[in-house]
């Protein structure tokens, strides 16, 4: 079944969360639904339609309850849009490499902030030099996200990336939850 995108007062997205906990929300007053699925939900005397994008009704303090976005291959790889940083072309992630921007030989460190993608091409031919020894541009800074771009990559329906689409912008933090 689909899952719900959460919004908070200000339409920023808070979370995904299941369906069932959607309804919960709707039911305890705390949210107003603005986008439904074609998918039906039946009870003895009622159906309902499942709800694709809900908002909260109060605003939810987003400090509190920021997102920690582990560092992974996997995340860099979301975070750089599948692309080498060094020609900005979109690869799989089968050709992709992660890449020390300042090299390790050189005492740079494993983090957001010193690792980006790169193909394998342009791996090798940095090598163990920096950037400006090899006159690459980085064409986008590497930093800490603070929130996953990938998103919509990973919803399985097209009726949610339909759903999801307006609401969904790299300004934004997203969780994924089953909460």
């Amino acid at each position: 079944m689909q899952k719900t995108l959460l919004l908070n007062a200000g339409f920023e997205p808070l979370r995904v969360v299941s369906w069932q906990r959607a309804f919960s929300l709707i039911f305890q007053g705390k949210v107003e639904i603005l986008e439904e699925y074609g998918a039906k939900i039946h009870t003895v005397s009622e159906e309902f339609k499942v709800p694709a994008v809900i908002r909260m009704r109060r605003w939810v303090n987003l400090k509190k309850h920021a997102p920690v976005i582990r560092f992974s291959r996997a995340n860099v790889y979301a975070r750089d849009d599948y692309r080498c940083q060094y020609c900005y072309v979109c690869f799989s992630e089968k050709d992709l490499t992660l890449d020390h921007v300042h090299p390790v030989v050189h005492g740079g460190k494993k983090t957001w902030d010193n690792i980006v993608t790169a193909c394998i091409r342009c791996n090798q031919k940095k090598g163990h030099r920096s950037v400006e020894e090899v006159g690459f541009i980085i064409f986008k800074q590497p930093r800490r996200p603070h929130w996953l771009p990938g998103i919509l990559r990973s919803l399985r329906a097209k009726e949610e990336q339909e759903a999801w689409a307006p609401y969904l912008s790299s300004n934004h933090s997203v969780t994924y939850s089953e909460k």
